[in-house]
């Protein structure tokens, strides 16, 4: 199977859903590097060599922070800053490439996993190799990030490898499968990918290693993504709509993802099917009540991809306006919860 060989899962912390590109590290604590407090400040807390890390075997970084753990995430934040790269991705399908991606090959072999909450993946190969603190009342503990080059070296440029292997694999389709909602989920999760790579490059050129040639941009396998999208529209077709409240919330639901809506005899079709139940009386108020049901549906197999249904209810003393507002609810509802729902189920078409 495509995946077979990637089966590790490395958790990560992400701020929002448009977020600075992911990205738990895989970095270890090594057992050798206790906490040491001394009179004097060594002069690797202040910038200083490290008589154990030297500059042309080792990247090195300095955190400081109220504790241990506060120190070593900040040494390990200041190190992925001389890398440069920021790169922002669906935080879904980023996930799916930590269970499946290059990076879960490494962590095996690098051991200790450090969740940083805003970090990066070209941690992998990383560790703690100093610690100092101070005395008093109150303390400040210092950490020494350390990244050996040439193991670096090696690690990125394996993943790089495998990461290109697997862009191959996703994007190498035939026509008709290209274009379908399965093509685009494939080149969107291609585009993560290459993303990664882009971050694993930049370690390769900081740690002064040979580039590995033919890498493209994540930009790239996006508009390649748009492209699909643009050439399979959804049909969406609703019993007993107003106003086309229903029609809009829907549509903007895909909009927001790149596909268009409409079209003549679609591939898929979101059939919608809208019920008012029988009223409700309590006290002056008159209750309507609403079931929604939406499936997409692939007309060309007949099976229903995603399931969608609510119910509401809502009052007014007028029948007219308690039916108005479960028309204004369900709109803000689709509005709501469709966008999210059907994104997650293009993240799950990633093949395993």
């Amino acid at each position: 199977m495509l995946m077979a060989r990637f089966f590790f899962f490395l958790k990560t912390g992400f701020t929002g859903l448009c977020l600075a590109f992911m990205i738990a590290s895989c970095a270890t604590t090594a057992p050798s590097a206790p906490v040491v407090t001394r009179p004097q400040e060594p002069g690797w807390v202040t910038g200083g060599p490290h008589e154990r890390f030297s500059n042309t075997a080792y990247l090195t970084a300095v955190g400081s922070g109220s504790s241990r753990p506060a120190a070593e995430l900040d040494a390990f934040r200041h190190l992925v800053s001389t890398f440069g790269v920021s790169v922002q991705a669906d935080i879904r399908l980023a996930e799916t490439y930590r269970r499946t991606g290059a990076i879960a090959t490494h962590e095996i072999a690098i051991g200790q996993e450090i969740v940083l909450d805003a970090g990066m993946d070209n941690l992998v190969g990383a560790e703690i190799g100093d610690r100092w603190e101070t005395r008093g009342r109150t303390s400040t503990s210092f950490a020494l990030a350390v990244l050996n080059r040439d193991r670096a070296a090696q690690i990125y440029t394996e993943m790089i490898r495998a990461n290109l292997e697997m862009i191959d694999n996703l994007t190498n389709m035939l026509p008709a499968e290209r274009n379908s909602l399965n093509g685009f989920s494939r080149y969107q999760f291609a585009a993560v990918i290459a993303d990664m790579n882009t971050n694993y490059a930049a370690v390769l050129s900081v740690v002064g290693a040979p580039p590995v040639h033919g890498l493209r941009s994540g930009d790239d396998f996006r508009l390649s993504a748009q492209e699909i999208a643009t050439a399979i529209p959804i049909g969406i077709n609703i019993r007993n709509d107003r106003a086309g409240r229903i029609q809009s919330a829907f549509a903007a639901a895909f909009s927001d993802l790149g596909f268009r809506t409409g079209g003549t005899n679609p591939r898929y079709l979101l059939y919608v099917d809208v019920v008012l139940l029988p009223t409700e009386h309590s006290g002056r108020n008159v209750f309507a009540r609403m079931e929604l049901t939406a499936n997409l549906t692939d007309t060309s197999t007949g099976a229903v991809l995603l399931p969608y249904t609510f119910n509401i209810r809502e009052g007014h003393i007028h029948l007219s306006e308690a039916e108005n507002r479960t028309f204004i609810v369900a709109e803000r509802r689709i509005n709501d919860e469709y966008r999210d729902m059907l994104s997650n189920y293009l993240s799950q078409l990633i093949p395993r």
